[in-house]
């Protein structure tokens, strides 16, 4: 049988190996059932995750704060060297699929090799070498297949880290808002409670009151003193965190004070349609690691069957440089070797049983991350709801409070009622105060708890064209 006849039938038996069927399940998507209130809309609209939702709060100190963590944050760093690092790791996989050539040049003298024992000769040789294993039950293509979907999973994985960075930023930042307006609250009151001591004071001294009217004003003031004082620690606190999530020492930070009441939610769509949530970065992270290790069941099944291994060499040898380069020097070879396993003692079988039991294990994962998904986007819900509520009516009990405290002050200089009453009535206001301030910072959480909850948040159509993306500009290609 000639060269090329031989050439022809071994090209048309490699092709059809290589064309055989991996072995292993096919992934798919798993089926989750989706609430009512999750239906996908008739006509789905712009996607929010990719808008810089946190401009519609009309504050520029937050969205330059929020530009600087995502230039910045070490951590959504890290998450961008692990992308790279899968990106390697799958090319670094993915060859394997290809013919490896290595190429050989050597001289060397001795009489090793002579044609004569004991007469010194020369030998030099340039050969290429190749070594290919032949992809039978497709364990190559399934090895290449989680590779891919594990550098997919990292890019989702760096997304998580981009949305909770962002909801993290923006909600310390509102933290800062309400402790400023809850600083200067209690700066405000020990400043009147301190006003009200020396009246106080100036009065037993002359007689008209008694001592326990002293010791109340006194306890009242040591109480907002500590309570300005614990604020203020929190408020620094505050200011620590958010200069690590921006990713620099710890520093002051830049705000609109007294823009808490101008931070209005945005308006919360009516419907939720169920692509918001299939959007969530850590939806799609658990999918692609469930395909990866679906993959690897694949893998582990082909390792049960032989291998075949193809290994050529073509190349010159002569011990004489002269004339090397001819057709006469002329060296090539070529074999195939079939490697499988006759006994192992289950080894093999137990391997594709282990991982048939991890994929079992990130299936339920996946399962449980998409119920979560749901109960998070509910619970925001019920927030935003609730705390509308609430602020509404801490609103009206300061206003409550203060009409109170002004009548008792009235009521006390007149002689009408004891100190008592002042002292109740203060400590309501003051209370109310801060609770009022406490509950509209919440309020407006909750719509950022939303954002991340929905994988992204939403905008109010008349502002789709007008807001940036920032997210996907800055994640590499895939």
């Amino acid at each position: 049988m000639s060269s090329p006849v031989v050439s022809r039938i071994f090209i048309g038996l490699l092709v059809s190996l290589l064309s055989a069927c991996a072995m292993g399940p096919d992934y798919e998507r798993p089926e989750v059932p989706v609430p009512a209130a999750f239906e996908p809309a008739p006509e789905p609209g712009e996607s929010i995750a990719n808008l810089a939702w946190w401009e519609l709060f009309h504050d520029e100190e937050l969205t330059a704060l929020i530009e600087t963590a995502l230039r910045n944050n070490q951590e959504l760093a890290i998450a961008l060297a692990r992308i790279e690092e899968a990106r390697a790791a799958l090319g670094f996989v993915r060859a394997d699929q290809f013919p490896n050539v290595n190429g050989t040049a050597g001289a060397g003298r001795g009489n090793s090799v002579a044609a004569v024992p004991g007469e010194v000769g020369n030998t030099f040789v340039l050969a290429a070498d190749l070594n290919f294993e032949v992809d039978l039950w497709g364990k190559l293509r399934r090895s290449t297949e989680a590779a891919r979907a594990e550098l997919l999973a990292t890019v989702e994985a760096r997304n998580v880290v981009t949305i909770t960075l962002i909801s993290d930023v923006a909600s310390v930042y509102l933290l800062l808002l309400d402790l400023d307006n809850r600083v200067e609250i209690a700066r405000e009151t020990v400043e009147t409670r301190r006003q009200s001591l020396g009246i106080i004071q100036a009065r037993f001294d002359k007689g008209v009151v008694p001592l326990l009217d002293v010791n109340q004003a006194e306890i009242e003031l040591a109480d907002a003193e500590a309570e300005l004082a614990a604020l203020q620690r929190e408020n620094e606190k505050a200011e620590n965190l958010l200069s690590v999530l921006l990713g620099q020492n710890p520093r002051p930070i830049l705000r609109t004070r007294g823009n808490q009441e101008k931070l209005l939610p945005p308006e919360i769509p009516a419907g939720l349609p169920s692509e918001l949530l299939e959007r969530r970065p850590d939806i799609r992270q658990a999918s692609q690691e469930l395909a990866a290790q679906t993959a690897r069941i694949g893998v582990a099944e082909a390792l049960r069957f032989p291998s075949l291994g193809l290994t050529g060499s073509l190349g010159l040898a002569s011990d004489d440089l002269d004339d090397f380069i001819s057709s006469d020097n002329e060296v090539w070879g070529i074999s195939a070797n079939l490697l499988g396993p006759i006994f192992d003692a289950g080894r093999n079988k137990a391997r594709v049983e282990a991982e048939q039991a991890r994929t079992e294990q990130l299936l339920n994962q996946y399962q449980l991350t998409v119920i979560r998904a749901f109960q998070e986007v509910e619970d925001a819900l019920v927030d935003i709801r609730t705390y509308h509520t609430e602020a509404l009516a801490r609103e009206r009990q300061v206003i409550a409070a203060r009409s109170a405290a002004e009548l008792s002050r009235a009521r006390y200089n007149g002689g009408v009622t004891s100190y008592l009453e002042v002292l109740e009535s203060e400590r309501s206001l003051f209370r109310a105060g801060l609770l009022a301030s406490s509950t509209r910072r919440q309020q407006i959480v909750s719509v950022v708890v939303l954002y991340k909850a929905l994988g992204g948040g939403w905008v109010p159509e008349e502002a789709v064209n007008q807001a940036g993306s920032y997210i996907d500009a800055m994640l590499p290609e895939s």
